[in-house]
């Protein structure tokens, strides 16, 4: 047995949406470049695109805001993966796609992302400078798009052979780069693409996963330092009775995951301390301990100006903007935010160091402990411990994720637009219907403030 959708639905809230482009062409047409008369990305959006467009372009703003979810182990955003390449398809599909056959496939994306990911033990392929989620993902939306066209077993396994041939992601995008966001949609695109062509007898790569010359586990494997380098077992450790859409946090932060440790342990400060961080002149340096994959993901300093994805990749800038705001949100972000004197100054202030102490295992992965030493020597020092995040440890309740669903979309759709969302995203399973979620995602929206 599957669990309940429950998860599913409250990790819908987790789309943060700011338009969705609609899918207008058919499949068979998809794989062709859609001519400029069928569509474009614009200002509007008030055209329909292909589906592979669609993909990548809704994925990509999913991503955009860095508010979606992660898999606390293996890191994937999977929402941004499997949601785009769903709802282009789903379009498409005659008979019509149930609320419940879209849950199920949904649900194998989920759970297929990480455990692939696992295989590659999860977060390290980040420490070789693989942008883990664009690497696992678009085996993910192969396999979640050939559910929902109820492949047959040797198409999806060409399905999968042609996504994974596709898999890759550079974590140098997140320096001062736009394609950071677009990586996930790139995996999106291409494994809807991979399940396309494979639909319609396109043969892929056999055994593409376990094949020990140019497979994807021994390719992407390649110079792991844990031991063993691989680990393929955990692909179906557990399959039916372990699930790993348990194990994906909603992040309460706009920032990367490995700078919301930081944050916490700014927050425990201001907790604990009140006031204590509201004079610049009195503190010498805040130095933050932290695993190999957050430090070399997050443990460097932007250069000013930042521009918004190097921003929130950055630790010391997330812990900056708590220490100013006592937020690190969406408007922590805009092009006037990202330089402020009262920011950066801090920034200089805050320097991040790898403990290998914290590299031993998935939990200890998410350990960071940060010291704040005083000019006045004879003051003492303050440190505190954050075991896990917010967000993962504890996981966000329901209800925070409700409130943090209309948050983001206060300013964006219409009151009326957003409780109809809520209501058939929360009643999936019992027979909704999807084209009118569909046509609801697809209303005109408007930018956030300040963007």
């Amino acid at each position: 047995m599957y669990p309940g959708p429950k998860l599913v639905r409250m990790v819908f809230f987790l789309w943060n949406r700011k338009v969705y482009a609609r899918s207008g062409d058919g499949t068979r047409s998809a794989i062709h470049p859609t001519p400029a008369s069928k569509g474009r990305v614009s200002a509007d959006y008030a055209q329909k695109i292909g589906p592979l467009a669609a993909a990548l372009v809704n994925s990509s703003f999913v991503q955009a805001l860095e508010l979606d979810d992660y898999h606390a182990e293996s890191p994937i955003h999977s929402s941004s993966v499997v949601l785009p390449a769903l709802l282009a398809l789903l379009q498409h599909v005659q008979p019509a796609t149930t609320d419940s056959q879209f849950l199920l496939a949904a649900l194998i994306g989920y759970e297929l992302g990480p455990r692939i990911g696992l295989a590659l033990w999860g977060g390290d392929i980040l420490s070789r400078g693989w942008h883990s989620g664009a690497v696992f993902g678009p085996a993910a939306a192969a396999t979640a798009s050939s559910k929902l066209l109820s492949l047959s077993p040797d198409k999806i396994e060409d399905a999968l052979g042609i996504a994974c041939t596709q898999a890759c992601g550079l974590m140098s995008a997140q320096h001062g780069s736009m394609v950071k966001r677009m990586q996930h949609g790139f995996a999106s695109r291409n494994g809807l693409f991979a399940v396309l062509m494979a639909s319609q007898g396109y043969t892929g790569i056999r055994k593409v996963l376990e094949t020990p010359y140019g497979g994807f586990i021994s390719t992407f494997g390649n110079g792991g330092t844990r031991e063993p380098p691989t680990t393929p077992h955990r692909i179906t450790q557990g399959l039916g009775t372990r699930w790993e859409i348990q194990s994906i946090n909603t992040k309460p932060y706009a920032s990367m995951a490995a700078t919301h440790g930081t944050i916490d342990c700014i927050r425990k400060i201001q907790d604990r301390h009140p006031g204590l961080l509201n004079d610049l002149g009195q503190v010498d340096e805040i130095v933050v301990e932290m695993s190999e994959p957050a430090f070399k993901k997050g443990g460097w300093v932007p250069t000013r100006p930042a521009e918004f994805t190097s921003a929130q990749m950055s630790a010391p800038y997330a812990a900056a903007c708590q220490i100013v705001d006592e937020a690190v949100l969406i408007e922590q972000f805009t092009p006037a935010a990202l330089d402020r004197d009262e920011v950066w100054r801090w920034v200089t202030k805050i320097r991040c160091v790898h403990n290998p102490d914290f590299d031993k295992d998935k939990n200890t992965m998410w350990f960071q402990r940060m010291r704040v030493a005083f000019n006045d020597k004879t003051k003492e020092a303050i440190e505190v411990f954050v075991e896990a995040p917010r967000g993962v440890k504890p996981i966000l309740a329901n209800a925070e994720i409700r409130e943090k669903w209309r948050l983001l979309t206060q300013d964006v759709i219409d009151v009326v637009t957003r409780d109809r969302i809520e209501q058939i995203v929360l009643a999936l399973g019992s027979g909704v219907d999807l084209s009118e979620l569909v046509e609801l995602l697809g209303r005109l929206s408007t930018k956030p403030k300040g963007f």
